[in-house]
């Protein structure tokens, strides 16, 4: 009964992160994408204790998955920020001079 409610909270929150992502003018997204790898590092904290604290393979196997998406999540947060900075390099400064 208890993993139902993760679920639906899951769910809930998926929904609720998806609606907010949604209204945020595309202008602003990747300033805060840049922003919000420090909060995809929390997530990585926080997988990496649930996949030390799970008892059943299952629990393990989610956890282990979390951590995987959540480093994906920070390793392209950084690319995007990286790509953004370069836009905003100029022509002298790529070239050398």
């Amino acid at each position: 009964m208890e993993s139902i409610w993760l679920i639906i909270i899951f769910a809930a929150a998926t929904l609720a992160g998806y609606q907010l992502i949604r209204q945020v003018p595309s202008l602003l997204h990747t300033p805060l994408m840049s922003g919000m790898n420090a909060l995809s590092g929390a997530t990585v904290l926080g997988a990496l204790c649930a996949a030390g604290a799970a008892v059943y393979s299952g629990s393990r196997i989610c956890a282990y998955i979390a951590i995987l998406l959540a480093m994906i999540n920070v390793a392209g947060g950084f690319g995007v920020t990286a790509r953004m900075l370069n836009m905003f390099k100029g022509k002298k400064e790529e070239d050398g001079q």
